[in-house]
């Protein structure tokens, strides 16, 4: 304990350079954690888990593509064609509707980014036996509502939920009504009414509506000369199919991504997981130099930051450590003192900076973006990432210091003095 205390005592007789090492310590380590929360949310998102059965059909040559509406059906078969092909259990389309507040200003505070889908189908919670069932469905990342919620929703034709941040930002509440000008489907601008909010997570930015309202609207637009919309035969972004059984799960997606039924345009089935993966392919040059260049890169100029802070330190104590010698400290004590100073400081600073990470990022922003990515959160273990860090690179950058003081020869340090 008063080897512990004799080290505080030494970190706070030169405070500016210890909060000014901390300082940097702390940002180094910031940039390293933001960058290995991306990676950790990356690596957790595009990895394959043994009971995910679902499976997404897109656009084969582009992701952001659409599908006619014709697709619908035979998806939700499964392509299935002959006796003993692999049928779905489930199966849900998705289609996106984006627009704008019919304000006359398109910024970010009036955008609406809408899920068009079946309200029946959303997750839900069912109450059986004096026990609560949740019934996720297709969305992983949404929190089952109340049944009531869901009927509402389903009921009113032109109703929505919207999340909570995307409220706040419209500065609208449950119940009123608000009209959005398309910027994809254009000219089918639709007025909506605010039945609910949607649960706290991943989609506070976004909302959910009726797919039927959406149809109705398209089936419904006239263009010059009674033609139809131009994104009639484009309609859903994404559709879900579901199996059963693991075992069935690569007949389906042969089934679909061999059938004839889809050629205008083609599509591809995979898991989401192996899609984002091969989309991520395009950026590995840039995810490879930030694992590989960035981030060895800030934890090397920590390592000389601390090990320039902790040699400065060194040599302004030299007298000291020759006394502590002659007093009887040994070599060892005096390694482990300066290694000591160096740690709490780095292993401290580190973990100041993983907390308040952690803390900021889930609390006031609720999460991290990429590229335009819905927010997501940053892991707890961020702290513990911070603490490793900087305890890390401070044990290294303090090594030759601490070699330097181990080895202090008494009789010529008082020599000199002489």
């Amino acid at each position: 304990m008063k080897f512990f205390l004799l080290i505080l005592k030494n970190l706070r007789r030169n405070k500016l350079r210890t909060f000014l090492t901390c300082l940097a310590v702390m940002v180094l380590v910031f940039v390293v954690t933001m960058i290995w929360t991306v990676v950790y949310f990356i690596d957790n998102f595009t990895k394959e888990r043994s009971g995910n059965l679902k499976a997404l059909a897109t656009v084969r040559y582009d992701m952001m593509g659409r599908m006619p509406l014709s697709y619908a059906d035979p998806l939700s078969q499964g392509a299935a064609s002959k006796p003993g092909d692999t049928r779905p259990k489930d199966s849900m389309a998705w289609q996106f509707y984006i627009g704008a507040l019919d304000t006359g200003k398109k910024v970010r505070e009036n955008l609406v980014f809408l899920l068009a889908c079946d309200a029946t189908r959303l997750p839900r919670k069912e109450k059986k036996d004096g026990k609560t069932i949740l019934h996720k469905g297709f969305f992983d990342d949404l929190d089952p509502m109340e049944p009531e919620l869901i009927e509402k929703l389903h009921e009113t034709t032109n109703g929505c939920l919207l999340g909570r941040k995307r409220l706040k930002a419209l500065n609208k509440q449950v119940g009123e009504r608000f009209k959005v000008t398309a910027t994809d489907f254009t000219g089918i601008d639709l007025e909506f009414e605010i039945v609910g909010v949607l649960p706290s997570g991943r989609w506070d930015e976004n909302g959910i509506m009726n797919v039927r309202y959406l149809n109705n609207a398209i089936d419904a637009y006239k263009g010059p000369g009674n033609t139809k919309h131009p994104l009639d035969q484009k309609r859903i972004d994404m559709f879900w199919m579901e199996v059963g059984n693991k075992d069935d799960f690569p007949q389906l997606v042969e089934q679909v991504n061999s059938s004839p039924s889809f050629q205008s345009p083609p599509i591809r089935c995979a898991t989401f997981a192996s899609l984002v993966a091969n989309f991520l392919d395009s950026w590995s040059g840039f995810i490879f130099f930030i694992q590989w260049v960035l981030v060895p890169g800030s934890m090397f100029s920590m390592v000389l930051l601390i090990a320039n802070g902790i040699s400065l330190n060194v040599r302004e104590r030299i007298k000291e450590f020759a006394i502590l010698k002659v007093i009887g400290f040994g070599p060892i004590y005096l390694l482990v003192l300066v290694l000591g100073e160096a740690l709490l400081l780095g292993a401290g600073s580190g973990l100041i900076a993983g907390g308040l990470i952690y803390w900021i990022a889930n609390t006031f922003v609720g999460g991290v973006t990429v590229g335009g990515s819905e927010p997501f959160p940053v892991p707890w273990q961020a702290i513990l990432w911070g603490g490793g860090v900087g305890a890390g690179t401070a044990l290294i950058g303090s090594i030759l210091p601490a070699l330097t003081a181990r080895s202090i020869r008494a009789s010529e340090v008082f020599a000199r003095v002489a």
